[in-house]
């Protein structure tokens, strides 16, 4: 059975549905949700594996057609509805910030996308966005991550963000995959992307860096070279060579060599 992952929004959550009109990745196609019929872009098409666990809250119905992708809210349009919204939140004060919009392919339901610090009773907001707009109304809180995927920036390295481009899914991105690749030492700022949370990228190699750390002596093993002795202080897990500290002769400071994994004994 041929499966597709699919979105609603840049923001939105990925689903996964089988595919039963022959889909292409980046086609657009109409799903049917709880809520009504809706636009969706597709991202992948694939075999499903034994494991591949299938949404029941969508079902495809059809390619999008020409009548189908002219129901889209225009530039225009949209930046005034998005105005409109954004004024009444001010009558309200909600510590909240507007981001996106998306309309139902009849026009009769708008769901708005804002991130925020917590949760917020937004429910008079609501009832006065329906009351002007005569539609209904949804309010939908997204992260941070996902407001930098529908934006964009350029990253530290230089290039467009990864999650704007080719990463679909965001993983869990820690401190220790900062630390495992010798990078926790440069500070929290220099390690944040423009979203303000861990670069996605410190997750790409940290398996790598892992699998060679093993090979290497913990922090602090006391180790020989020829005829001296001395204590690992750092490591290297590319290089696969660590930073031996050894005790000074005669009153001299101790010094530090960098050595390569296999002219040292421990």
């Amino acid at each position: 059975m041929k499966i597709i992952q699919l979105q609603l929004s840049p923001w939105d959550k990925i689903y996964t549905i089988a595919d039963t009109i022959n889909c292409q990745p980046y086609n657009t196609v109409v799903v049917k949700t709880e809520l009504g019929l809706e636009l969706a872009q597709v991202l992948e098409v694939s075999e499903a594996a034994s494991d591949t666990v299938i949404d029941s809250d969508l079902e495809l119905q059809r390619l999008a057609n020409v009548s189908d992708l002219e129901s889209a809210l225009d530039i225009a349009v949209k930046n005034k509805v998005m105005q409109d919204c954004h004024n009444l939140m001010k009558n309200f004060k909600l510590p909240m910030k507007l981001v996106d919009l998306r309309a139902s392919i009849d026009g009769s339901r708008y769901t708005f996308a804002f991130v925020a610090n917590g949760r917020i009773d937004f429910r008079d907001l609501v009832k006065d966005l329906t009351r002007h707009f005569n539609k209904t109304i949804r309010l939908q809180q997204i992260g941070i991550r996902d407001e930098a995927k529908m934006i964009g920036d350029q990253g530290r390295c230089g290039l467009g963000l990864c999650c704007r481009g080719h990463l679909q899914k965001f993983t869990s991105v820690t401190g220790d995959m900062a630390e495992v690749q010798n990078l926790s030492n440069r500070g929290s700022d220099r390690l944040s992307g423009s979203c303000g949370r861990l670069m996605c990228c410190l997750a790409y190699e940290a398996d790598g860096y892992k699998a060679s750390l093993q090979s290497l002596p913990a922090l602090g093993t006391k180790v020989s070279y020829g005829s001296k002795g001395g204590q690992v202080i750092a490591l290297h897990a590319l290089k696969q060579a660590v930073d031996v500290r050894f005790p000074g002769e005669k009153g001299e400071h101790d010094y530090v060599l960098e050595l390569p994994l296999n002219s040292i004994k421990y």
